[in-house]
């Protein structure tokens, strides 16, 4: 049920819920920004979090879906490999975390930020911060040497899921700190479309085409 179904049922609210946000709550495709309410501290934390989080999901991306054999052709053994994943998403991951830590203190202790926080903002910010706080206890967890890699069980079954064929035999191998950060991010990508993460997909590639704005002085 949890490696089999749960990754079809998570796709389906995937999906289906980015086409009936975008089908019935265009206008609300936003983060609904409060920068006016507060600069100093977003102009920090903001820029913190995204970049650290952009690095996080290429690393998750690579880790992923690039197969050990690939790598292997190409003469970086899987022990290089997972060091500099270990490192560098590491520092990733705690680089995000921060920010997210930053995020929340000025959205708790900022009155108009706060009033403007709603019930889905703070259902969404749990949810992240338990997906970052158990990559990065994951990743701290990844510097003790195992035999179990995540490349051998995570990977494959991941992997699996496109083809329709997950390998539940290869994630139940998996350590539970793998399951539990698996489990939390199917929860992550069942709220997304539902909460202001959906902006992640948005891009103003319009504004490059738009027409000039013509300004024209009035007469005295």
């Amino acid at each position: 049920m949890l490696w089999v179904v749960a990754p079809y049922v998570t796709l389906v609210f995937l999906v289906g819920g980015l086409i009936w946000r975008y089908r019935y709550d265009k206008f609300g495709w936003t983060t609904r920004s409060s920068q006016l309410y507060e600069s100093p501290l977003l102009r920090v934390a903001s820029p913190l979090f995204h970049y650290g989080l952009l690095f996080v999901i290429v690393g998750h991306v690579t880790g992923l879906l690039i197969p050990v054999s690939w790598t292997d052709a190409i003469g970086v053994s899987n022990d290089a490999y997972h060091t500099n994943a270990l490192i560098w998403g590491g520092l990733a991951g705690l680089a995000t975390l921060v920010a997210l830590g930053l995020l929340i203190y000025r959205r708790r202790t900022n009155g108009p930020v706060f009033l403007a926080t709603t019930t889905n903002d703070k259902a969404m910010y749990v949810v992240l911060g338990a997906a970052i706080l158990a990559g990065v206890v994951t990743t701290v967890a990844g510097f003790v040497p195992s035999e179990i890699s995540y490349r051998t069980t995570v990977a494959p079954w991941f992997r699996g899921i496109f083809v329709l064929r997950p390998d539940a035999e290869a994630m139940g191998r998996a350590s539970s700190l793998y399951k539990v950060h698996t489990l939390i991010g199917m929860a992550l990508f069942v709220l997304f479309p539902f909460s202001r993460l959906v902006h992640a997909l948005s891009a103003p590639v319009g504004y490059l085409f738009r027409p000039y704005i013509v300004y024209r002085s009035r007469p005295r």
